[in-house]
């Protein structure tokens, strides 16, 4: 049962500070209190916002919004995920750094113009140079052509940083900021921009006790030029272009030996688990990684008689679910815990437009805190009550976010339990574990019209796909 303390109050001018709070103490405040500060914040953050990013404004100015006064008042004006890989597709092909810097300067309060961009011949070199500039680039992994990237700064930092830790240790149960505990990744890679590779370097090495307890079955960087060629390829050879593509030959050589590597995956990921549980026996870790390859993991190791004996306390963290793997066992759960010989599967919910991920419960639900604010909509993206248990299409807004806009529509299905009485003590806003891409749910087709005038939003997806 989580601590009680005394009630805190949530100033709507600082959402940032709002994660100094434990998780305990925010899921613990009336609904009352936190509907009146999100509504507040947010009606603060568009009036900051809205003439400071250019996207923004002109969004807002096409669907005739000029305040926020509720919290639906906001959904005409949320991004959907093309907006943050608008850019034109040349820009990437014929490394124009400058025209697509320009391109991210519309949608940042930050003015980029005056970062120098010389000798920059590839996404991951223009990423590291924006990243010496006080930003955070992060990226998505492409797989629709295009990598979506978002605008996080240094601004951002100090209040990520803490959401992430606290969230951390209401997720685990323990708190990786005092106790280090070395890292197994089944899925991850040492380095990149990829979002989800990004913040595993920037938050993995603190909570592992240093970059030598990052024990990475990609011990490797992922190439964002890469992602961004494989997405480009596949979704040319789809529509029949791919004899028009300007290719980089360099690139196509390291794509060459990404495919190789790729083709060993299943038996080096095998390879490498074989090592680390030798190496790690009897001893406390915490191993995690997508449900897939862990799922993978398990009935292989099982399948070759391998015995996890790890040390009482270590720790299973999934998540990702289980894009392009159709055949998991349907007792997947118990299989991990059983192979591993760990007790209980923690979990948090998160994307990476959002800094604000939910922790998994004890009773089985992902829990936002006050600074994601939660929206379900319906089919024709129109919000549905914020009342009892509701099914249809997350869109969040991210109080976090203070240099660029915090709002989105996102491509998942869920089921909100909006009733703060959840048996696991913590109150607030929750999700079931069943959760569902609308792409997948549809073959593939998952096209997104914002709520408001949908010719108003078609022409700000043409301003904001020039640059």
């Amino acid at each position: 049962m989580p601590q009680t303390s005394p009630a805190i109050v949530l100033d709507p001018s600082d959402p940032a500070a709002w994660t100094v709070h434990s998780v305990d103490e925010l899921l613990s405040l009336r609904r009352e209190g936190v509907d009146a500060a999100q509504r507040a914040a947010l009606s603060r953050r568009f009036a900051a916002l809205r003439p400071a990013v250019d996207a923004l404004d002109k969004l807002a100015t096409k669907q005739g919004i000029e305040r926020v006064e509720e919290i639906a008042d906001v959904v005409p004006v949320l991004f959907d995920h093309r907006v943050y890989k608008a850019y034109p597709l040349s820009l990437i092909e014929k490394r124009n750094f400058k025209r697509l810097t320009a391109w991210l300067g519309r949608l940042t309060t930050h003015d980029l113009s005056a970062i120098p961009l010389d000798g920059l011949r590839s996404v991951d070199a223009w990423l590291d140079r924006l990243d010496e500039h006080e930003m955070i680039i992060g990226h998505s992994t492409g797989t629709t052509g295009k990598l979506s990237f978002i605008p996080r700064s240094q601004v951002e930092w100090p209040a990520w940083k803490n959401a992430y830790f606290e969230v951390l240790r209401a997720a685990l149960g323990i708190d990786t900021r005092v106790e280090k505990i070395p890292n197994l990744s089944a899925s991850g890679y040492r380095s990149g921009h990829q979002m989800m590779t990004k913040m595993g370097r920037l938050f993995g090495r603190a909570s592992a006790g240093g970059e030598a307890n990052r024990h990475m079955v990609n011990d490797y960087p992922l190439s964002s030029d890469l992602l961004s060629l494989a997405g480009r390829l596949q979704a040319a050879e789809e529509r029949g272009e791919l004899d028009q593509l300007t290719l980089d030959p360099e690139l196509l050589a390291e794509r060459r030996a990404f495919i190789e590597a790729a083709a060993h995956r299943e038996e080096d990921l095998q390879s490498w688990f074989v090592k680390v549980a030798e190496e790690f026996r009897g001893q406390r870790i915490r191993i995690g990684g997508t449900y897939a390859d862990l799922v993978r993991l398990a009935l292989k190791g099982r399948e070759q008689g391998i015995v996890c004996e790890f040390a009482e306390g270590s720790l299973l963290m999934g998540g990702g679910g289980f894009k392009g793997y159709r055949d998991a066992p349907s007792d997947w759960r118990q299989l991990l815990m059983d192979f591993f010989g760990i007790g209980r599967i923690h979990s948090m919910y998160g994307m990476s437009e959002c800094m604000g991920t939910a922790p998994l419960c004890s009773a089985g639900y992902f829990h936002f805190q006050p600074y994601a604010i939660p929206i379900v909509l319906d089919e024709d993206f129109r919000p549905l009550p914020a009342d009892g248990v509701q099914t249809g299409r997350l869109a969040l807004y991210d109080l976090l976010a203070e240099t660029y806009w915090g709002g989105f529509i996102s491509s998942d299905r869920v089921t909100m339990h909006w009733d703060y009485a959840c048996a696991c003590g913590w109150k607030g806003p929750r999700v079931d574990q069943d959760i569902a891409r609308f792409g997948e749910l549809k073959g593939g087709d998952d096209k997104i019209t914002c709520a408001g005038t949908g010719k108003a939003y078609s022409d700000f997806m043409d301003y904001v796909g020039q640059a």
